[in-house]
């Protein structure tokens, strides 16, 4: 790869995607097994879903059905992409390392200065370019980062009028996700041109 940080950052969603469709998979009780030698699409759940009743032929449709069931399609909300955004974040710092590389560190500056150049809501998007510069980020181990994230959460948190999260429980929330063989670790040195 190279040191384009948005490179990394789609890694890093890809990861995070597997994830979200084994334990959706499991959920089914249809077990994920990504193939090696084909790359499946960023978030997508149909591949997920097409094994739910094999004898249907259209499984994106029947995904799609499963899926409605919960919740009629709909504009996501800006307190869903507020979530969303924030599972993210937290989890990404649960698995940031405990001696990132200097390209580590650079990447997760520079992911949280696109999220404020970039937020799909721009109010959002002002508000975290604020917060960021009154509490630079802080990612010089795990729990450095893991701490930070906590503490500029909470931050948005109060001007929002919402509670605030105890940042000593913040690894017991948002631990280390369960993945086989580290295959959740963060990638390290050379690959993004690091120490």
């Amino acid at each position: 790869m190279s040191d384009n940080p948005i490179q990394s950052f789609v890694h890093t969603l890809q990861n995070v995607s597997n994830l979200m469709q084994t334990k959706f998979s499991n959920f089914l009780g249809q077990p994920y097994q990504p193939s090696p030698t084909c790359k499946r699409p960023l978030f997508s759940l149909s591949s997920s879903l097409s094994k739910v009743n094999p004898s249907e032929t259209d499984s994106a449709t029947q995904g799609q059905d499963i899926l409605n069931k919960k919740k009629p399609a709909a504009p996501v909300t800006k307190e869903e992409l507020g979530r969303a955004t924030w599972t993210f974040l937290h989890t990404l710092a649960a698995q940031y390392p405990e001696n990132p590389t200097r390209q580590q560190k650079k990447d997760v500056k520079e992911l949280m200065a696109i999220l404020s150049r970039m937020y799909p809501c721009q109010e959002c998007a002002d508000h975290f370019k604020e917060v960021l510069r009154a509490n630079p980020v802080q990612a010089g181990s795990h729990a450095e980062f893991s701490q930070w994230m906590c503490h500029v959460h909470n931050v948005v948190n109060r001007s929002l009028g919402k509670l605030v999260f105890p940042c000593e429980r913040v690894d017991a929330r948002w631990g280390k996700l369960e993945c086989e063989h580290r295959a959740c670790d963060l990638l390290g040195t050379t690959d993004f041109g690091g120490d």
